[in-house]
């Protein structure tokens, strides 16, 4: 059976719009008790962030796992991260996550985790889905699940932070404003970096279950680098609402994305003699990168978009280190899956361990010029661009203007929203931009949408 709830990152979409409704929640809690749960008895933890519909769909996936006959542990707000390693050390069938990542309060999703710790296979997948195509049924009342709160999931997930770097180490003299985007590592991230020994100024703590991700966070980096500039800080570490993103700002305002952190992290790997394989990006991993990596003598393995086909290839090749521009960052030898919280605490050990800024450990990355444009597909399916004359006309005449391997031009649908990306990317600004408002508006007059 194919993937028809399933996208790249769980099931995901607007409250209240099918799939993300109670009735499907509550079948879906149920469908994956019966294929995840580790049959009758078994235990699964569920962990949310800060969004309202948070209460919701937890009570849903509640009964259903309950219905299953399997026992659920409740983690309340919880970054996706810990809800991973949480599920690891204390030997769960599986974890859940209700979130919808880096998306405004309006949207939730649901995604799942092994009991490895890792994200679920497709094949996984496609047997919840078609579990879900099954009538449901409860088993006896003596053989409900139970249902019990985990009171001291953030002091273990914390103490797991401050583990991944050495314990001599600490961060006193260093300030750092921590943005957590109203979201689920308010309560957290803040206490990581203070225990260490930072002065710690943090924004972004205070969810009302409507502003996650509004005007904040790894998504609006903006915000950090104004405390940043305000405060006179070091750096800014700016994370989205689950908390497995992470963008960050030196103490000159420059704002550090996913390429620039993984460049250190593997600088760092390098000099420790740590660095095993190459590092794995994405398809919108910028040239600017590869070629820094080059001369460290690292290679970069690109991917299709999405955190879930680089850990596949980390995993495949047993290499340790990966990410995307966004800021979401894989540290194999550190965890089992995207952490921001984590992925900062590394750049700020090669900080300490090289007494260097974060501003000169990105020196060696020379971003090429890169433009996004997101084009609203409405009703129209993606297929329908993909296969247009027009468009692909349009792609080739990029292409031609943009090659001989200083630029890259690239057309996909996004895996979490109803769009369609343009990117295109060169050393010419301007011709850039021009390329790139070319192919969009030829999207754009197929599909009927605006960018």
């Amino acid at each position: 059976m194919g993937r028809r709830h399933f996208g790249t990152d769980g099931v995901r979409g607007r409250v209240g719009e099918w799939p993300i409704t109670p009735e499907f929640v509550l079948k879906l809690g149920w469908a994956a008790g019966k294929v995840l749960g580790g049959g009758e008895g078994g235990k699964v933890l569920i962990g949310k962030d800060t969004r309202i519909s948070g209460y919701l769909f937890e009570s849903a996936l509640e009964a259903g796992l309950t219905a299953a006959g399997v026992h659920t542990r409740m983690l309340g707000p919880m970054p996706t991260p810990g809800i991973a390693y949480l599920t690891r050390t204390l030997h769960a069938d599986a974890g859940i996550v209700i979130s919808a990542s880096h998306n405004p309060h309006h949207d939730n999703g649901i995604k799942f985790f092994s009991s490895s710790g890792q994200k679920l296979p497709d094949a996984v997948e496609a047997k919840i889905e078609a579990m879900i195509e099954q009538p449901m049924d409860s088993v006896s009342s003596e053989r409900l699940g139970k249902v019990r709160r985990l009171e001291d999931a953030r002091g273990r997930y914390i103490e797991f932070c401050k583990a991944t770097i050495p314990s001599r180490m600490n961060f006193q003299g260093l300030k750092i404003v921590v943005d957590c985007a109203h979201g689920a590592t308010y309560h957290i991230a803040p206490d990581v970096f203070e225990e260490l020994g930072a002065e710690v100024v943090a924004i972004g703590v205070q969810p009302d279950g409507l502003n996650i991700n509004d005007g904040c966070g790894a998504t609006a980096p903006e915000a950090v680098r104004a405390a940043v500039l305000e405060h006179g800080a070091d750096l800014g570490i700016a994370l989205d609402g689950d908390g497995d993103r992470l963008i960050m700002v030196d103490h000159r305002g420059c704002i550090r994305d996913g390429d620039d952190i993984l460049y250190v992290l593997a600088c760092s790997r390098c000099r420790s003699g740590e660095m095993i394989g190459e590092v794995v990006g994405t398809l919108m991993t910028n040239l600017g990168l590869e070629l820094a990596l080059r001369a460290q003598g690292v290679g970069l393995y690109r991917v299709k978009v999405g955190d879930r086909h680089i850990m596949e290839h980390l995993v495949d090749e047993g290499w340790l280190l990966g990410g995307e521009p966004s800021g979401h960052i894989i540290c194999l030898d550190r965890t089992t899956t995207g952490d921001g919280i984590v992925s900062a605490l590394q750049v700020l050990a090669e900080m300490r361990e090289t007494g260097q800024s974060l501003a000169k450990l990105c020196e060696g990355v020379e971003k090429f010029p890169q433009v996004l444009v997101n084009v609203k597909l409405g009703e129209c399916p993606a297929a329908v661009i993909l296969e247009s004359s027009a468009v692909n006309a349009a792609l080739a005449e990029a292409e031609r203007r943009m090659m001989n391997g200083e630029g890259r031009v690239l057309l996909r649908p996004s895996g979490t929203e109803p769009l369609m990306r343009v990117m295109v990317e060169g050393r010419d600004p301007e011709l850039v931009r021009e390329m790139a408002d070319s192919i969009a508006d030829e999207v754009c007059g197929v599909c009927g949408g605006g960018h």
